[in-house]
């Protein structure tokens, strides 16, 4: 609920003549409501009202307060939405008693100020109508990664590592006291607040494992000032590109934190919303670029207490802004979704029984699609919704040369040398992800037969079920695949796959799948090998 104190002003900004007066004529003003906001939109203007409340981790119940956090909301938002975030206006009292959008008269509240950006473009939406697809994915973490890339780490011990996931542990068991009722239903019949004594302890019991690792991390620069509230409903598409909004700006201990942290509620999103492969694709693709997923990174490692923490933040903002919603509905449905991130808080932490799997095959096999398409379907460490470790050569060569997944390499990029610094790059990553619990699929050409062998010593190694997967498929399909694909990591060419057709292959003891055909039986195919 709006505080009282704020009543007069939300009528305001709910008047159309409050946006027209400012230009174009408005003729209706819509409404978004947040547990901590409400957020007017009058034609190409937006103006968010911060809510005159105090959770545990913000205190809005002043005017100066709720002025320094919009200041701080303009600052923050325009590192990665520059043209949305305009700045901080006032609503001023004047003399005849009026309201007025930066008056003369006395400030009684403030706003921050917002151009209007297409709301069909949230990715919220799209996700709900199924717009969504793997290019505008690998866009959006491209944006990502040269965000957190940009930020400047933090290594002070006082911030971030154990001590800052502990504090956000803390903090989330904090909230859902608050909004216990008691009783095992919880407020209103939200959530329990037994179930959520138990999330806690399962948390704090993961963080006891972990500590040391990320407190690691946080020295190795992984610690930086992050978005913070990177989850779908805070993307949007301006000019074309994907675009981070509405990062946490009232705690630096919320958005100060390890990046995959900050990832990890985009995935958890995603899961959430049914979209697992679309969440496996950001994964995949960030831990390519950034190589937090190689050995001593520990980025894996962490992954399944990341998710958890966020599931458990979503389901107590979700308890709370059905307790605040006056529309009986809607707060019926955020009680609904309360419970299920609750569950999911939960799941994240449960352990899964890992599996290693080889995908081989000359280029234009079909090889690494049928990598990307089975990993969603198989189970990822901590059960956290994410599926599959994709370790794939192509991406792990262009990020040893240090060039963007899209840069063609030339012939110093495929060396001898190279090539035998990106598989040992490569096994060394499969056997972390494996040790952190994940199921991998290991994705290369796999032409050698002690690439093959090597694959599945790591697997015997590690204790865990080995399933190789040979791609082939007729050389004309195979050379128009190559010459026609965009997007795509590998700069193999027709030129390259007739080098490969002299290759000695040795025995093959893998599951042979004719990828000549739809792209739907060959992955169909894979999945019955696996038995998924």
């Amino acid at each position: 609920m709006i505080s009282n104190s704020q009543d007069d002003v939300a009528a305001f900004l709910s008047d159309p003549m409050t946006f027209s007066a400012a230009g174009a004529r408005v003729d209706k003003v819509e409404i978004i409501e947040t547990h901590v906001s409400k957020v007017f939109l009058g034609g190409p203007r937006v103006l968010k009202l911060k809510r005159a409340v105090v959770f545990p981790y913000l205190d809005f119940s002043t005017a100066e307060n709720r002025r320094r956090a919009c200041e701080a909301e303009v600052r923050i938002n325009r590192r990665t939405a520059p043209s949305v975030y305009k700045g901080v206006v006032a609503v001023t009292r004047q003399a005849d008693g009026a309201l007025a959008l930066g008056g003369v008269g006395e400030a009684v509240d403030w706003l921050v100020d917002m151009h209007r950006f297409d709301q069909d473009t949230l990715f919220d939406r799209m996700a709900l109508k199924g717009n969504l697809n793997r290019a505008m994915m690998e866009d959006l973490v491209d944006a990502i990664t040269e965000f957190h890339q940009s930020a400047d780490p933090v290594t002070d011990d006082k911030t971030g590592g154990a001590a800052g996931i502990g504090m956000i542990i803390d903090s989330n068991d904090e909230c859902f006291a608050a909004i216990a009722g008691g009783g095992a239903g919880g407020a209103a019949g939200v959530v329990g607040r037994d179930d959520t004594e138990k999330l806690t302890q399962a948390s704090r019991t993961a963080l006891d494992g972990i500590g040391a690792l990320l407190d690691r991390r946080r020295d190795a620069g992984r610690v930086r000032h992050c978005h913070g509230d990177l989850h779908l409903r805070n993307i949007c598409m301006v000019d074309d590109r994907p675009t981070l909004f509405d990062a946490i700006e009232f705690g630096d201990a919320f958005a100060t934190i390890d990046v995959l942290y900050d990832l990890a509620f985009l995935l958890m999103d995603l899961d959430h919303r049914g979209h697992r492969r679309l969440a496996n694709i950001v994964f995949n693709r960030y831990l390519d670029i950034t190589g937090d997923g190689a050995e001593g990174l520990g980025g894996m490692r962490v992954m399944a207490l990341f998710l958890s923490v966020r599931a458990a933040i979503r389901c107590h903002v979700d308890a709370a802004q059905a307790l605040s919603l006056s529309d009986p509905e809607k707060a019926k449905a955020r009680a609904g979704e309360s419970q299920q991130y609750l569950a999911l808080a939960m799941a994240a932490l449960t352990p899964s029984t890992p599996r290693l799997i080889g995908v081989g095959g000359l280029s234009g096999s079909g090889k690494s699609r049928m990598a990307r398409e089975l990993a969603p379907h198989l189970g990822a460490g901590g059960g956290g919704g994410i599926g599959a470790r994709v370790v794939r050569s192509d991406t792990t060569r262009k990020r040893l040369a240090g060039a963007a997944l899209s840069q063609h390499l030339g012939p110093q990029g495929y060396t001898h040398e190279m090539t035998d610094r990106t598989f040992e790059a490569v096994f060394a990553e499969v056997t972390e992800g494996l040790r952190a619990g994940y199921t991998v699929v290991a994705d290369a050409v796999f032409a050698s037969p002690d690439h093959r062998l090597t694959l599945e010593a790591i697997a015997a190694a590690q204790g865990v079920a080995f399933t190789g997967i040979w791609l082939e498929a007729p050389l004309d399909v195979m050379a128009r695949r190559v010459t026609e694909r965009t997007r795509n990591a590998s700069d193999a060419d027709a030129k390259v796959l007739k080098m490969q057709l002299g290759y000695d292959l040795g025995d093959m003891d893998w599951r042979r799948v004719d990828s000549g055909g739809s792209k739907d039986d060959t992955i169909k195919a894979g999945l019955d090998i696996l038995g998924v």
